[in-house]
Formats: C-alpha cells, structure tokens, sequence
C-alpha cells in the first residue's frame, strides 16, 4: 500500500451542497480573515455615524429648541434615503464591485457626518440626515457581497456576525466617550469627530482592500478552498448589467419575502436602540449623564454576544451535518421570538431590571441579525449586492416607521409605555415570517437575463 504523507493529507467537511468539498489542514495565506476585519471596522464606522445623533439628541433638542415631533423626524431622516437608496446601491455593489463602492460611500457619508456639527436647525439637520443615509445604502450590499465572494458556506455564518457585530460594538465601545465630548465640549464635536475618523479610514478601505481575485497576497490553496467550499470567488469579476426583470423575479420566492418581513421586524427593534434609547433613559427613567453612559452600553454588548453567537452555533450546526436551511433558519425564529421580551419593560418600576430586560432584547434582536448569513445563502450569484439592498429596503422601513411612531406616541402620551408593546407586536410579525413563511433555504436561480 503506498504511504501518504501527512503534508498531503485533507480534510472532508459536509456543507449543504459543497459536501464534497475538501479543505486542507494548512493555507499559505488566511486573507480572507484580513478583508473580513476591514469590513468590521467599516461597519463599526457606519454604526457609529448613524447612533451619533441619538447620544447628542438631549443637548441638541435643548440647544436648538427641538420638541419630540421633530426629533422623531430627524432620527428617521437618515431611513428614508437609506431604505429607497439601497436597492440602486446594491446594484452598483454588483457593477463596481466592494471596494470601490465601499470606499467612496465611506468617504462621502463621513464628509456630510462632519457636516451635521455646523447644522442650526430642524431643515438643516434634516436634509442631512437625508444626505447620510443616501451616502450609507452601498455599505451592507457590498458587506454582504464581500462575504460571499471571500468566504466558503462553512464559514459564512460566523463571518456575517462578525462584520454585522460592528453595528453594536461602535456603540458599546463610544457612547461614553461621545457623551464626554457632548458635555465637555458641545455636542457638534460628536459629530466632527465621528466623521473625521470615517473620512480617514475610507482612504485606508481603498488601499487595503481587494475582492479576491484581484488580490495579490492571497493564496491559490485559499482561493481553491473558498471556492471548493461554495464561496463565489469568480463571481468578484463578473460585472452585472441592470435588469428590471431580475428584480420582479426575485420576489417571486417566498424566500426574499419572508427575509424581507422578518428584516423588518428586527430593524424596527435596532432602531428603538439607536435613536430613541439614551432619551428614554434620561427622561422617563431619570438617570444621569454617567450612569447613561453605563447603562446604554449593556445592550449593545447583549447584542453583540447574540450575534456572535448566532454565527458560532449556525456554522458548527452545519460542520456537524445538519442541514444549512434548518442552520441558518434557527437563530432566526429564536432571536425574533426572544424579542418579543422587550414589553416586560412595562412592568417594572427598577432601574436595574429594566436594563436587564432591554440587554436580553437587544440580545435577541443580535441573534435576528444573522438573516444577513440567511441572505448571503438565497441570493442569485449574479446579484448578491442587489439581493442585500431589497431584503435592506425591507429592514429599513422599520427605520423610517419607528422612530416617528415612537416620536408621536411619547408626544402623545407623555411615555414610552405603548412602543414598547409596538416593538413587541412587530417583533411577533417576524417570529411567524421566519417559523412559517421562510422555507427551505437554497440559492436562487434566476431565469430573467
């Protein structure tokens, strides 16, 4: 019998339709992980410019004569650009390809962030606020492509939850340190300062990273181990002409519905957390400016645990041969189900148990977030980008609906008691979308050209 030696040795591992795939012990290179930690700190970036607002609300409501009406029309602003913005961006992610698209988007998005500390008044911060959300849209799009392109199915999940954990831990690492910046000095420093940081790293982004077949410093082995895994690293090349067609038919699945609803949900809970948040816990729960700045953090940390754990228990499912479908689709119904939790905040007078109830919430709502992995999977190979901006679209109604209907509820009735049960209603529309509604998970073959 001939001897094998160990350098030749490899290991099968059952992923879905990859289940033939063979993945060697050792590779030359690891740089997909290197391009996965450029888009976490994009996405900590992106995060941060989009929750800046809530942290200097208090002092800019006061500063420039806001009432809640029109503070719930500037938190959503930012939405309403976004939502419409991304399904265009998605496509430009597909034509352009992730590094470009990121790094412009990054750029301009922080420029106008810079902008928004020179603003003085409601029109001015409005418009704004518009403005940063249309410059955001590329920035999931090409995250999702990014993964898709530089990542095998076995890995996708845990990669996903790390570049969408930058949405919590931006807030969870700053929100103390914005809040000195908004008390030392005022709160227009918030916003130099965020955006000067987005500006540089944009020219960083353009000059690190690379799709992978373009990338110099990548292995053959590492490409031929993403791409034996599922990973679409051809698809980086390929440049996709606009289709109307294309996007009609992508609706056609009941797939892209049910993400699109249950996206919805989630994003309406997201942004309770990154507008309204720090005002509730001043205002109806009387805390101070420090124990704000303790306080706030804790969700953002419950959040980020959901979503890192979500990806960690989804990829190990699927190592272990469990179907990808049922991997992926479990963190889902658990996170939206959990999320409903968030009206138990109705019931308690404490402080402390308040908190707690709104970390295991916003731990819940980490845990949805994983439907990025969910769409990395259905997505057509030829429209990975523009798959991402409509699920997005979805998402981000949420963002336009909730801070308004919040907005006039606290306006209303002096309290932030019925969106709570709001949330909660939405959070259970997403439950049954992902528990009824979703299906079998498989990549979408279009047929439109």
């Amino acid at each position: 019998m001939a001897s094998i030696h160990p350098s030749e040795t490899a290991t099968a591992s059952a992923v879905g339709a990859t289940s033939d795939a063979v993945v060697p012990q050792r590779l030359p290179t690891r740089r997909r992980w290197f391009m996965l930690s450029l888009l976490l700190i994009a996405t900590i970036i992106n995060y941060v410019d989009r929750v800046n607002i809530s942290i200097a609300a208090p002092f800019m409501a006061k500063d420039l004569g806001l009432d809640k009406i029109q503070m719930g029309l500037i938190f959503s602003a930012f939405a309403w650009t976004y939502a419409f913005a991304l399904v265009p961006a998605g496509f430009i992610a597909d034509r352009f390809g992730s590094r470009f698209t990121y790094g412009v988007s990054l750029i301009s998005w922080s420029a106008v962030t810079i902008c928004q500390g020179l603003a003085s008044g409601f029109a001015t911060l409005f418009g704004l606020r518009l403005a940063v959300g249309a410059m955001e849209a590329p920035a999931f799009p090409a995250n999702s492509r990014a993964v898709t392109v530089w990542f095998p199915a076995r890995e996708r999940g845990m990669a996903s939850s790390i570049y969408v954990c930058g949405q919590y831990l931006g807030t969870a690492l700053f929100t103390g340190a914005l809040l000195w910046l908004a008390t030392t000095y005022d709160w227009r420093h918030v916003f130099y300062s965020t955006g000067a940081a987005g500006v540089i790293f944009g020219v960083v982004w353009l000059f690190l990273y690379r799709d992978p077949m373009s990338c110099k410093k990548v292995s053959k082995e590492e490409l031929k181990y993403i791409e034996d895994g599922g990973g679409l690293v051809k698809a980086s090349q390929e440049r996709t002409r606009f289709n109307w067609r294309q996007i009609a038919e992508l609706f056609r699945y009941r797939q892209v519905w049910a993400i699109c609803i249950g996206k919805f949900a989630s994003t309406s809970a997201l942004y309770f957390f990154l507008t309204w948040f720090p005002t509730y816990l001043m205002e109806e729960r009387h805390l101070t400016n420090l124990k704000v700045g303790i306080f706030a953090v804790l969700p953002f940390i419950g959040a980020t645990v959901g979503i890192l754990l979500a990806g960690i228990v989804s990829d190990a499912l699927i190592r272990r041969g469990v179907s990808l479908s049922f991997a992926r689709k479990l963190p889902l119904v658990v996170g939206s189900m959990l999320g409903m939790s968030i009206v138990l905040v109705n019931f308690t007078d404490s402080n402390e148990i308040c908190i707690a109830i709104l970390t295991v919430a916003f731990f819940a709502q980490g845990i949805a977030s994983s439907s990025w992995a969910a769409v990395s999977e259905v997505a057509p190979k030829e429209l990975i980008g523009l798959t991402g901006g409509v699920t997005s679209l979805a998402a981000n109604i949420g963002g336009i609906v909730t801070p308004i209907v919040i907005g006039a509820i606290v306006q209303t009735t002096g309290s932030f008691a019925y969106a709570f049960w709001f949330i909660g209603g939405v959070a259970l529309i997403g439950t049954l979308s992902y528990s009824f509604l979703l299906g079998r998970l498989h990549r979408i073959v279009l047929q439109a050209r």
